[in-house]
């Protein structure tokens, strides 16, 4: 190799590495190196690695949970885990879920329901979503405990979720206001070879339970999808950051009932 090629390559590589920093730091309350060069062209780009930043967040909060569970009642250790993965997200996609039910359950017209998406306010709709999916993970993951380890769980879940939640920016249109919406650098449409890459990510995980596990689950996760596209599109005509978030919280309880399904049939 060439050393005009290894340059190359190592560019290329530095190039990757600043776009996967931007998402986590975008994504996450993890610190990301402060050199790391900002662009809107870069942060539009760096939306290839939202599974990737999920498949990090489902390894860390997977691993609080093991060494809590090895000390402390489980129910406990997850409670914890459930703190920390809020902690670690800044709580982003259940701010993204209560925006998203408040908007579209209390406006009776599109620019009231991204209006009150805007408001940092919390109604009932929101409220109830929020209530409702923090309940839902509680009791989902609970369940879980009792049938199997919980790591790859969290892992999968935490990785398909985001996949499929930022894959809607592939065939959707933004819908919010540009100039004051904080997921505007998500506002662009992704390439094929990024969705790719998202999706592949996403789906990684899911392997080590077997493909056929894999395959009820893309199945699921593509009705879920379609079912979700279809539905923003008729309420708002598109998605904003907010739909995101609450797909990706939708996303990842589905995938939870999926576990629990799959190990009470016995396909697990």
């Amino acid at each position: 190799m060439s050393d005009a090629s290894k340059r190359s390559l190592k560019d290329r590589m530095i190039y990757q590495w600043a776009l996967f920093c931007l998402a986590l730091g975008f994504f996450s309350r993890l610190p990301m190196p402060k050199n790391t060069p900002y662009s809107s062209e870069r942060m539009n780009r760096s939306g290839r690695y939202f599974s990737t930043v999920g498949l990090l967040l489902g390894v860390l909060c997977g691993g609080v949970f093991l060494l809590l569970d090895a000390a402390l009642p489980s129910t406990v250790a997850l409670f914890l885990m459930m703190s920390f993965s809020l902690m670690l997200t800044g709580a982003f996609h259940e701010d993204g879920l209560t925006d998203m039910a408040d908007g579209i359950g209390g406006g009776m017209t599109l620019d009231r329901r991204l209006s009150i998406m805007k408001d940092s306010r919390i109604g009932t709709y929101g409220a109830s979503a929020l209530i409702m999916a923090l309940l839902g993970k509680w009791v989902l993951l609970n369940e879980l405990i009792s049938m199997t380890g919980l790591f790859m769980v969290i892992v999968t879940s935490y990785t398909f979720s985001r996949a499929i939640a930022a894959s809607l920016i592939y065939d959707m249109p933004y819908v919010s206001d540009l100039d004051t919406s904080k997921s505007k650098p998500l506002a662009n449409k992704q390439t094929k070879n990024e969705l790719v890459f998202l999706m592949i990510v996403g789906v990684l995980p899911s392997l080590w339970f077997g493909l056929a596990f894999t395959f009820v689950l893309s199945v699921v996760a593509y009705l879920f999808r379609v079912g979700f596209k279809k539905w923003l599109m008729a309420r708002i005509g598109g998605f904003t950051g907010d739909c995101l978030g609450a797909a990706q919280q939708l996303m990842e309880l589905l995938i939870y009932i999926v576990f629990i399904a799959a190990f009470y049939n016995g396909l697990l």
